[in-house]
């Protein structure tokens, strides 16, 4: 669905005019858009949208009737959201299932928020903002939302991962000591899911809504809270809550709102399986991008930073499950000599060729939208070259050692002086060849 058309849609949804449509970026399993809304009487609203991409399978379980009553009940308990206008599980509103709802000002780029000086007030009180939040969140009946899923979450991503058919032994250390080291479970809760930095929008005077509520699930308390202090979540900040707090002045919040203490040993175990869910949720995000359901630059990179939770995971972990220190094996002793998580080199170069295709070249023109076109076409040369390279390299040095010359310098002075005019039609059946496999790599259409 185009522009036009989702703009036409929403006239439909809100009842209203609908100008300034703009796709926001973030976000990388579900769409979001920016619109005014100018009604019959001359008022206007500011509002969002978000839906899950149009064709591919639904994000949460349980649709986006779910996600706008969650958000619903807790606006009526002192946490702070947008309000929401409409929502529907129907695609066939706006091509897929969709919220609207009202657009809060602030910021929700976590660098901006760590750094700019605008955000130094907040960021002193933003951690006990989240505490306050999260022990009203938690203090709320799961059964007020209704139809709230409870899991064992080491066995839903034990399950993922083997569904995945990745093997991933850092992955598997930590599915161990997780199960082996299980702490007692809290009185069930309304669980956010996705509490963290980036999902929050933040002004000057600290917390202003707390978004993106697709994984809502009832569940322990501390997930929320050991999923806000997962490494991902600090973006290259040394705090380990979110990169704006300590947990003293999370848990000290967190304590005051809901008269509840907590147990500092089960708030590790919970960021332990908080950074494994995130390592297997990236090889998931890759993976909808790598089988061609949603193709998307953002989420192909997603795949390549897999490695930074295993690694967060092997620091968390006690020994002998991770910890420092640990060597690695000599060459030989168990490595593979392709750890590489996917995408491969070629799928990343393939997912930014696509972006440039899909998404600059349309949205520029004149010499901008010119290069693009070409960095495009220079991004198919290298992926393919990434692709094929390997194959032609090893028939091009067997069809040098079948003729007997060390390198196409001697071929081609062989041809020079006549000392190949006894067996030429063979060289010239490896030249031939030799400028098939660059053409196959340069310009594969060139020839028919």
């Amino acid at each position: 669905m185009g522009g036009e058309e989702l703009s036409r849609a929403r006239r439909g949804v809100v009842g209203a005019e609908v100008s300034g449509l703009t796709r926001l970026s973030g976000g990388a399993s579900r769409e979001t858009w920016a619109f005014d809304a100018r009604r019959a009487d001359g008022s206007s609203e500011r509002l969002i949208l978000r839906r899950d991409p149009p064709g591919a399978a639904r994000v949460s379980a349980g649709g986006m009737g779910l996600e706008a009553r969650a958000i619903a009940t807790a606006g009526r308990h002192g946490v702070p959201v947008p309000p929401i206008l409409a929502s529907s599980d129907d695609a066939g509103a706006v091509g897929a299932p969709f919220i609207v709802m009202g657009r809060i000002d602030g910021e929700t780029i976590p660098r901006r928020i760590l750094r700019d000086d605008a955000y130094a007030a907040a960021r002193e009180r933003l951690a006990a903002d989240c505490g306050t939040v999260l022990a009203r969140l938690h203090a709320i009946d799961p059964g007020e939302v209704g139809g709230l899923d409870e899991q064992d979450q080491v066995g839903q991503y034990r399950d993922a991962l083997d569904a995945l058919g990745q093997p991933h032994p850092a992955f598997e250390l930590g599915l161990r000591w997780l199960e082996d080291n299980r702490p007692v479970p809290g009185p069930a809760a309304v669980v956010h899911g996705d509490f963290r930095n980036g999902n929050l929008i933040v002004g000057p005077d600290g917390l202003r809504a707390v978004l993106d509520w697709e994984l809502v699930h009832a569940g322990d308390p501390l997930e929320d809270l050991g999923w806000l202090c997962v490494r991902a979540w600090r973006f290259g900040v040394d705090r380990p809550v979110g990169g704006f707090g300590d947990y003293d002045q999370l848990l000290g919040a967190y304590a005051a709102e809901r008269g509840v203490d907590v147990d500092r040993q089960a708030l590790r175990w919970w960021e332990v399986l908080g950074t494994l869910k995130w390592g297997v949720m990236c090889i998931m995000q890759a993976t909808t991008h790598t089988s061609g359901l949603v193709r998307s630059v953002e989420l192909a990179a997603i795949g390549r930073r897999v490695c930074e939770n295993e690694w967060d995971l092997l620091e968390l972990l006690p020994q002998p499950w991770g910890g420092r220190g640990a060597s690695p094996p000599a060459a030989g002793q168990g490595w593979s000599g392709a750890p590489h998580d996917m995408p491969d080199a070629p799928g990343l170069v393939e997912a930014v060729r696509e972006f440039l295709q899909g998404d600059v070249m349309g949205a520029t023109s004149g010499r901008v939208q010119f290069h693009a076109r070409v960095a495009s076409n220079v991004l198919g040369i290298v992926e393919r070259e990434l692709r094929l390279g390997p194959a032609h390299a090893a028939r091009h040095a067997a069809g040098l050692v079948g003729l007997g010359y060390a390198d196409e310098a001697a071929v081609a002075a062989a041809i020079r002086d006549g000392s190949a005019d006894d067996h030429l039609a063979d060289v010239a059946a490896f030249c031939r060849a030799t400028v098939r496999d660059k053409l196959d790599v340069a310009n594969p259409r060139y020839v028919g």
